[in-house]
């Protein structure tokens, strides 16, 4: 298996690009099952998680040929109903088949989710959702089996934001009966995306990027050419590594209203951060200084880059707190930030971050895609070697990371390893 090598010490400097994103795109993929046609797709990243939705909508009937970040999808006839444990076990994201089988089809089988153990998930607010539509629900064997006579249009309250579920009812809704108003929706840019496909497609949505969005339903959708707007992590991913370094970068393709907690937090520290069009250049002329971040949903800080700036703040004098409020086990990173020599101690969903010590490279181990990330980041700052197995984590979530740092300056390698993890 693969391992990441880095050799820190160097200010990394330059323009980079970012990719497409992962959490918009896959949505959107699973989307296509809900009309006939030819579909045109662009800006996709070449992630592992896209490659197995890609593996999965050819497991369902659909043709796909996916290169140089464009995907060709023909949809015609829907084979089987079925998103089978073998590819829903390495990533969760395949649940999004479970509202277009259902729009589509009437009906359909889905293995129960896997992906990052990141704590309790539960797929309930999916499931109540769909009920409410009008679909009936069995779980056995470790299988979701979902039926409908026919999707009926109604109204949904989720108890907490879900950008999951919401997505899975809007794909439902397009098709439903009637009007469906879901309150309390996830307003995250990704489902806006969504929104805006579904609409070009010929659904009627509206309200999207607020708490109440409202699907009139439609007879029929056609299919159309999009392109994916950029990976917001990824963005706030390459911005720490610029800050961590005290280096000097410039990321493009990016919509830096979509990261505007980020950038205003970073301001906090004390890092220059300048917001164009569609770049953001970050920089550090000044004394910088630890902050309190808390993770909310969307327009909130990100759960995503929690463990980023985690690492970063590691690397600054004064004690910073973190509350994480979304995802209940996302502070397994730390034992690994702790063996490059970070002082963070953990209380509950709470983190304080004694900073100012010097990172030193180590053998390190990440337990998931931003942990892995993080690792990364973190050994930029660190003195000497370190090593980051199980980078499978990065690969599902970052595209050739280590060629765009490296583009950058730093040192940093992918070497082949017979260890076993």
């Amino acid at each position: 298996m693969d391992e990441i090598l880095v050799r820190g010490g160097r200010k990394l400097t330059g323009t980079i690009a970012a990719n497409g994103s992962k959490n918009a795109g896959l949505p959107i993929l699973a989307a296509t099952l809900l009309a006939d046609g030819e579909y045109h797709i662009k800006n996709i990243p070449d992630l592992s998680d896209i490659r197995t939705m890609i593996k999965l909508l050819r497991t369902i009937g659909t043709e796909a040929e996916f290169t140089d970040h464009e995907l060709h999808i023909t949809t015609k006839e829907i084979k089987n109903h079925e998103a089978p444990y073998e590819l829903v076990k390495i990533m969760r994201a395949s649940i999004y088949a479970l509202g277009p089988l259902l729009a589509r089809c009437g009906q359909a089988k889905v293995s129960f989710p896997g992906g990052c153990a990141l704590g309790a998930r539960p797929i309930d607010y999916h499931l109540e959702a769909l009920h409410k539509l009008g679909v009936t629900i069995q779980i056995k064997h470790g299988y979701i089996y979902a039926k409908t006579k026919g999707l009926k249009g109604s109204e949904i309250f989720f108890e907490n934001k879900t950008v999951g579920a919401t997505a899975n009812v809007l794909m439902a809704a397009v098709l439903a009966e009637g009007t469906t108003v879901i309150e309390n929706a996830a307003c995250e840019p990704e489902i806006s995306s969504l929104a805006e496909f579904l609409n070009k497609m010929g659904a009627y949505i509206e309200g999207h990027g607020t708490e109440i969005i409202t699907v009139h339903g439609v007879k029929k959708l056609h299919p159309v050419d999009f392109s994916l707007i950029p990976d917001r992590i990824e963005v706030g991913t390459l911005l720490v590594a610029g800050a961590i370094t005290n280096g000097k970068i410039t990321v493009t393709n990016c919509i830096p209203e979509h990261s505007g907690i980020v950038l205003n937090k970073l301001r906090d520290i004390g890092y220059t951060v300048e917001a164009r069009d569609n770049s953001i250049t970050i920089y550090n002329k000044g004394k910088r200084k630890p902050v309190e971040i808390s993770t909310n949903p969307y327009p909130a800080f990100p759960t995503d880059l929690q463990p980023l700036f985690a690492a970063l703040l590691s690397t600054i004098d004064g004690k910073s707190i973190i509350n994480e409020n979304i995802f209940s086990d996302r502070f397994m990173y730390i034992s690994e930030l702790q063996r490059l020599g970070a002082d963070i101690k953990l209380s509950g969903s709470r983190i304080s971050i004694d900073g100012g010590n010097k990172l030193s490279g180590a053998r390190v181990m990440a337990p998931d895609i931003r942990a892995a990330a993080t690792l990364v980041v973190a050994a930029l700052a660190a003195e000497g070697e370190t090593r980051i197995s199980r980078v499978y984590h990065l690969d599902r979530g970052y595209e050739y990371l280590e060629n765009k740092l490296a583009s950058l300056g730093a040192d940093i390698e992918r070497i082949e390893t017979d260890a076993l993890y």
